[in-house]
């Protein structure tokens, strides 16, 4: 302890003032020590750029949507403070044209963070080059497909259809971005998950078609390479935007279904209408000399109106082929005229919509989609003898008859 005590207390002026020396030496070093530091991503801003001119990959606000990386050159202790986010170059374009190889010095520099004095704790910048190559600005319509959408209806529906099937939006950029987004045009597609059971029936449709008018938040498509946030689709059509469904009802046919032989003249020797003959009983039976399916039939995925216009125009038309070919004769469900069953259908629901206030062209736009519609039940038309059940027909060459069958399970040839 005396050792210690002298040790303190001898000369102990000039050990303070020593020790005071040392700390502010310290303290002079330290902070007169400059470092190299990398920063990566650094954001780039453009500002001044010229009338009429761009920069590809510049978006809206006009950030760059490159972030280069920043060799900065600066005191130790504040550079380590400084992180990407706290930095931002500026390049001011103003009188520059085509290809400008900008330089980035600290004058370009801009402090994000209010608390870091960029002046001070940087010294320069080495040496960065960023290379800005101007191009025309230009504004064109681009086109836009509604796809099929994803995902399932909700209970209870099927999906039918959207219309308008084409849009297009108003797009600003460099031109060959542009360019290239006219000739390959853009994607839209929607996801029936995403509309409940509640938004098909929250009105009181008296139609069992139900369309489902798309918001505007689904009207959107992104394109990176122009700006981080989407586009909106900026077509008039877009504001009759829907996608169709059909309530999933049992429509009941009305009246028996008549069915047809078809001989096929290339085997006109051995299968015609002398040789063969339709086996009655069953579900055939004979009405003055025309055969018809004596069945309680109902049709599914198609609409009431639908069903009331064509089930007069249905038949059950049979291919006949030799037994050595198919064991089982396929069979199908024919629509007779359906060119004027298909104006018919049109022609009603065009008047029911005969007090909308539209142009020439949106009317004509509107009939295709209609016959489009029509067309669709007719492909996806299917009998049914139950709501989970479907109607099927065995149909057999058995002796010198063709014999029809109920078949219990789906396993015939219904083409």
């Amino acid at each position: 302890m005396t050792f210690l005590r002298n040790f303190l207390l001898n000369n102990w002026e000039r050990k303070v003032i020593s020790l005071f020396l040392a700390i502010v030496i310290w303290l002079v070093v330290n902070h007169s020590l400059t470092t190299n530091k990398i920063l990566e991503n650094v954001p780039v801003r453009l500002i001044n750029i010229p009338v009429g001119m761009t920069v590809e990959g510049l978006q809206p606000n006009g950030m760059l949507s490159k972030k280069i990386s920043l060799t900065l050159k600066g005191n130790k202790t504040e550079l380590a403070e400084i992180v990407s986010n706290d930095v931002e170059v500026v390049l001011d374009a103003m009188d520059k044209s085509d290809d400008w190889l900008a330089t980035i010095t600290r004058k370009n520099l801009l402090s994000l963070n209010p608390d870091i004095n960029l002046s001070k704790a940087i010294k320069h910048v080495v040496v960065q080059r960023l290379p800005v190559n101007f191009t025309r600005l230009v504004t064109e319509k681009i086109p836009v497909v509604v796809t099929q959408p994803i995902g399932e209806a909700p209970r209870d529906y099927q999906f039918l259809d959207v219309w308008p099937y084409r849009l297009t939006m108003t797009v600003s950029g460099p031109e060959e971005v542009i360019k290239q987004l006219k000739a390959k045009g853009m994607n839209l597609t929607f996801n029936l998950n995403d509309i409940s059971r509640t938004d098909l029936e929250s009105e009181d449709y008296k139609s069992d078609e139900v369309s489902f008018f798309v918001p505007d938040t689904w009207k959107q498509i992104s394109i990176p390479s122009l700006s981080d946030r989407p586009f909106a689709i900026d077509d008039i059509q877009a504001n009759e935007l829907r996608i169709d469904f059909v309530r999933s009802d049992l429509h009941p046919i009305a009246k028996a279904i008549p069915i047809n032989l078809f001989f096929p003249p290339e085997h006109s020797l051995t299968l015609n209408p002398e040789s063969y003959s339709l086996a009655l009983g069953g579900v055939v039976q004979q009405f003055h000399g025309i055969y018809l399916l004596r069945k309680s039939l109902y049709a599914k995925g198609v609409s009431h109106l639908f069903v009331e216009l064509v089930q007069d125009m249905l038949e059950i038309s049979i291919l006949l082929t030799p037994k050595t070919e198919k064991k089982q004769l396929d069979w199908s469900v024919q629509f007779l005229n359906p060119r004027v069953l298909e104006d018919k259908y049109v022609s009603i629901l065009m008047s029911d919509d005969g007090d909308r206030n539209e142009d020439p062209s949106s009317i004509k736009r509107r009939e295709e989609y209609l016959r489009g519609r029509f067309r669709h039940y007719m492909n996806r038309f299917q009998l049914y003898k139950s709501d989970r059940e479907k109607f099927d027909l065995k149909v057999e060459l058995q002796d010198q008859q063709i014999v029809i069958e109920e078949s219990p399970h789906e396993n015939s040839r219904h083409s």
